[in-house]
């Protein structure tokens, strides 16, 4: 039974699979040239330290480091921001982001930092993310990679390393499966049944 007291059968959206947006080989491709492209965009990667959002943007950051570690020789600091928030991506009337105090794993003080996540949607995850890693410390920069970007933001926030933009209405939801949590590699583009 949901916290809001439905049945099982009406707690839960249907959701239709609409089609698949990325194959495995379809993100590996993508996470290859977003690496490269975060090398670049930083020279290199003496100052750069990746932090993962939970759940789905901890394995992004630590593909990426290893990738970044086999493109410049150097060991890559990644961390993990566990950022707890009860859904309110589909109402505004629903609590707000809740942060949770996590270890990072290293010092982000001046560090240039790419924050990561698998999809920006309205922003306010990514808010909640700031706010937590704030605390942890003053970076030198802060910049975001997210694996896609779907529009619809509610904040002034905007990803400086995209893999993919997939424009979206509001009743369709994009579904990242990766093989550390879901024990397959693809993303999904679904829509709310009626």
């Amino acid at each position: 039974m949901s916290e809001t007291g439905n049945t099982p059968e009406t707690s839960a959206p249907r959701l239709r699979e609409k089609g698949r947006l990325m194959s495995a080989s379809e993100i590996e491709r993508t996470l290859v040239r977003l690496a490269h492209e975060i090398v670049e965009r930083n020279e290199g990667a003496a100052n750069l330290g990746l932090v993962g959002i939970k759940r789905r943007g901890v394995p992004l950051a630590q593909r990426l480091a290893r990738m970044i570690e086999k493109i410049e020789k150097q060991p890559v600091d990644v961390g993990t921001l566990d950022i707890s928030f009860y859904r309110d991506d589909l109402s505004t009337d629903g609590p707000r982001p809740k942060v949770v105090d996590g270890d990072l794993g290293f010092d982000v003080n001046g560090r240039d930092i790419i924050l990561m996540d698998d999809v920006l949607y309205t922003g306010r995850t990514i808010r909640a993310a700031l706010d937590a890693l704030f605390d942890h410390g003053r970076p030198k920069s802060v910049q975001l990679l997210v694996l896609i970007d779907r529009g619809h933001r509610e904040l002034p926030i905007q990803a400086t390393f995209t893999g993919r933009m997939v424009p979206t209405s509001r009743r369709e939801i994009i579904e990242v499966k990766l093989n550390e949590i879901d024990a397959q590699e693809q993303v999904l583009l679904v829509e709310l049944a009626d």
